[in-house]
């Protein structure tokens, strides 16, 4: 079977949800009902997706969306060195589990491609345990100068 990588459209908002559902649903249990998340996420998606504040990739296998990944560029203060002034964060890489074997690792490279041809400075990430190897496997590491403050 074909697995084509594209960039997702705001058309697409409803399926990325679903696929947003099945992947969260899978490691939390839900305290939102699947309807009233699925046309909130769908909406989130699509004004997300027009508005250019989001990038998100979709694999297909027969015009099925089968997967997806989420960047988004935050801009950093203007620095008089020679520095890069953006950073990307990468998020909901998910793969039905039917399609896995290699679709993540494209989706993953194709979200990379695009952060090196946009002068991206570096790229972050909160990865799953099944997941760490791959992003292990294209240089991410582990970076002890960064401080995070879980928020009540």
């Amino acid at each position: 079977m074909t697995t084509d990588v594209r960039p997702a459209a705001v058309a697409d908002a409803r399926a990325l949800a679903e696929l947003r559902w099945e992947f969260r649903s899978g490691k939390t249990p839900p305290t939102e009902p699947r309807e009233a998340f699925l046309d909130r996420c769908a909406a989130w998606m699509s004004l997300e997706l027009a508005r250019g504040a989001w990038r998100a990739w979709v694999a297909t296998e027969n015009g099925r969306i089968v997967g997806q990944i989420w960047l988004q560029v935050l801009s950093k203060l203007p620095n008089p060195a020679d520095e890069r002034e953006r950073h990307a964060y990468i998020s909901n890489v998910y793969v039905t589990p039917s399609a896995r074997g290699g679709v993540g690792t494209r989706l993953l490279r194709t979200a990379l491609d695009w952060a090196r041809s946009n002068a991206i400075d570096r790229v972050v990430l909160w990865p799953t345990v099944r997941s760490r190897t791959m992003y292990e496997r294209y240089g991410f590491r582990a970076a002890g100068d960064v401080l995070e403050l879980v928020l009540p």
